[in-house]
């Protein structure tokens, strides 16, 4: 097992290998990539998809002085195994373990930690950049790795625009399979289908340019007809060339699964000096028939065994998770009004909602990995009426700040934000831990701030957003949904609710933290210590009339978030008691400190923050005899 593998300390054991060697490591590559997903859910087909064309790169490079940008991260593992990482391999996304984005930390190799897609094409051109204002570059090749779904974003036509002007000598690969997670759509994706359908149209191209360029030059006006006739032959033989447009060269379509020809077109830009664009076309699940057949279902599949020649679940969750209610939800707006319609930015898997795409075909929008387009687009849909509501990961969110703040909050729209993975994302790591948004959310007039403590609030919320009339956002995790044992009250804007009173203190609950919130409360209970608890549902508008008053009453209070401490709903609840003049020596916030979270399971994630039953309930203990051991605080009850 492994026998070429386990010897690869470095790309520099790649050197002298024949062809025939570099097969059969590709396919040891491909046999540690189906036993890692023995043990644990990890990005799988995309990294099958890459094998070759990693191999390809490492023979061509060297990228201890060349530089390397992977821009979309979880195509990784391959790169991880050659750059030597093999022996700790088995450890990927564990706590502790290897990051399943590329990690400087962990390798010289790695030089960003990429997990949004689309940055690539511009770090790269910064670091040439810098290279050659630094006289550090000399002899110096900058490679960056683009996948054809993060191809229509913004920033990347952006950064390619800036480039070709520059005329930095710069390598983009496009990594070509017809797919970001899900099918690609839209006009940049019908223009590489078209270009993958020219098998021909490298050696075309220069044909054609070697009989133009023998079209003899004669005086104006011939001399501008010929030119323009040159134009025009390009223009309509070799396809458009949006890319040489842009100031870059294009090379492909090129077989990203023959290491021999990627090496053979890998040797041949390294002599270019201008900006070049070389497409590669992959297939995504390569070489692993199920994820071949259905790259879609084995982009992060759950773990399997491989028993004569079929895939066994090693595992099955049943419990419903947030996402599905939420997609549910959406499901049931869309039936009963024919103006919500539902937005996603190339996650339609990861949001579950295939059956709003099949239901209500006319009212999905799939808008690629333009998560700052799906917000502004969105703005028009509310402005001409319709309902829309825009299902993003809390993390990716992040790219629309702008439009959030002028096309949505400053106008006033009617636009619901689904806030997917709020929180920690668990083996995703820094990169996609929704942690933020709290603090990037709450400074936005008119915008209305939800957060479900259990399943039973999720629906009701998107049911009160529909009827707002300016934006409202509602923030869920990645989880399993667990429901607490009462009568929830109804959910109204701006308003908490009081799940149990307590005379000894206080646990104010943000967020899906609620049921761990009710344990710690539990725990407290059996302790003799009378801990009352609070679902807070709201951030914005906060409901100061229940929480201020029960900051002038009981002796401790305790908040506890799933998010950022610095801008979150503690500190939410400290500016409106400070704004009304009250006494917080005995508030105390419980939240994610001020560094970035790590990889690892969510919940041995939370117990290390103190996030989990036992974690909240500490914490209270801790609070409850050091204000019993302290003077008693003067209180202040004006208001």
């Amino acid at each position: 097992m492994d026998e070429m593998l386990a010897k690869i300390r470095s790309p520099k054991d790649l050197e002298g290998m024949s062809q025939q060697d570099l097969g059969r490591l590709a396919g040891e590559i491909r046999e540690a990539l189906c036993r890692l997903l023995g043990k644990r859910t990890a990005h799988f087909a995309s990294n099958l998809g890459v094998v070759e064309l990693t191999l390809a790169l490492h023979t061509s490079f060297d990228f201890l002085h060349d530089r390397l940008i992977w821009d979309t991260g979880h195509q990784v593992y391959p790169h991880k195994l050659i750059t030597g990482r093999y022996q700790r391999f088995s450890t990927i996304r564990t706590r502790a373990g290897l990051m399943g984005y590329p990690n400087p930390a962990e390798s010289d190799y790695d030089l960003f930690m990429t997990g949004h897609a689309g940055c690539g094409v511009s770090s790269g051109l910064g670091l040439k950049c810098a290279d050659d204002l630094l006289r550090s570059g000399e002899g110096r090749h900058t490679v960056i790795v683009i996948g054809d779904g993060a191809f229509s974003s913004g920033i990347v036509l952006e950064a390619m625009n800036n480039a070709g002007g520059l005329k930095k000598k710069l390598l983009v690969v496009l990594n070509d399979n017809k797919m970001s997670i899900c099918p690609r759509v839209g006009g940049m994706a019908d223009y590489l289908d078209r270009l993958r359908m020219s098998p021909f149209y490298t050696g075309l191209k220069a044909e054609i340019q070697r009989l133009l360029n023998q079209v003899p030059v004669f005086g104006d006006p011939v001399e501008r007809f010929l030119s323009q006739t040159k134009d025009a032959i390009k223009a309509g033989v070799l396809g458009g060339m949006l890319f040489e447009e842009l100031g870059f060269r294009y090379i492909g379509p090129v077989d990203g699964h023959d290491i021999r020809h990627l090496q053979k077109y890998l040797a041949k830009v390294r002599d270019f000096d201008d900006p070049v664009l070389l497409h590669v076309v992959t297939e995504k699940g390569r070489g692993f028939p199920p994820a071949e057949e259905d790259p879609v279902k084995f982009h992060t599949p759950a773990p399997f065994a491989r028993e004569n020649g079929t895939l066994v679940p090693l595992k099955r969750n049943a419990a419903t998770s947030y996402t599905r209610l939420a997609r549910d939800a959406i499901c049931g707006a869309m039936e009963r009004d024919h103006r919500v319609c539902v937005i996603t930015a190339a996650m339609c898997q990861g949001n579950m909602l295939e059956p709003v795409r099949e239901s209500f075909p006319d009212r999905f929008f799939d808008v690629g990995i333009c998560e700052s387009h799906a917000v502004a687009f969105a703005a028009g849909l509310a402005k001409a009426g319709m309902r829309p509501v825009v299902d993003i990961y809390s993390t990716f969110l992040q790219r629309s700040y702008d439009q959030i703040f002028q096309e949505i909050s400053l106008q006033n729209l009617p636009v619901v934000l689904m806030l997917d993975r709020a929180g920690l994302t668990g083996p995703d790591g820094p990169t996609h831990h929704g942690v933020f948004d709290l603090g990037y959310l709450r400074p936005f007039p008119n915008l209305a701030v939800m957060a479900p403590g259990d399943a039973a609030d999720l629906a009701p919320m998107l049911e009160l957003a529909l009827s707002l009339d300016g934006p409202a956002a509602i923030r869920y995790p990645k989880s399993a949904a667990e429901s607490l044992q009462r009568f929830p009250t109804p959910v109204s804007l701006g308003k908490a609710e009081t799940v149990e009173t307590g005379d000894d203190g206080l646990i104010i609950a943000c967020g899906t933290v609620l049921a761990d919130c009710h344990r710690a409360v539990d725990l407290l209970h059996r302790e003799g210590l009378n801990v009352g608890l609070i679902n807070a549902r709201f951030v914005k508008p906060l409901d100061t009339d229940t929480l201020l008053a029960a900051i002038e009453t009981v002796p401790f209070i305790v908040t506890v978030e799933e998010g950022m401490l610095a801008g979150g709903f503690g500190s939410a609840v400290l500016e409106a008691a400070c704004d009304a003049g009250l006494d917080t020596t005995h508030l105390r916030r419980l939240g994610i400190p001020d560094r970035f979270v790590e990889h690892g399971d969510r919940a041995e994630l939370l117990a290390e923050l103190g996030l989990d039953a036992e974690g909240i309930a500490a914490a209270c203990r801790r609070f409850a005899v050091r204000r019993e051991t302290a003077a008693p605080p003067l209180r202040q009850t004006a208001r």
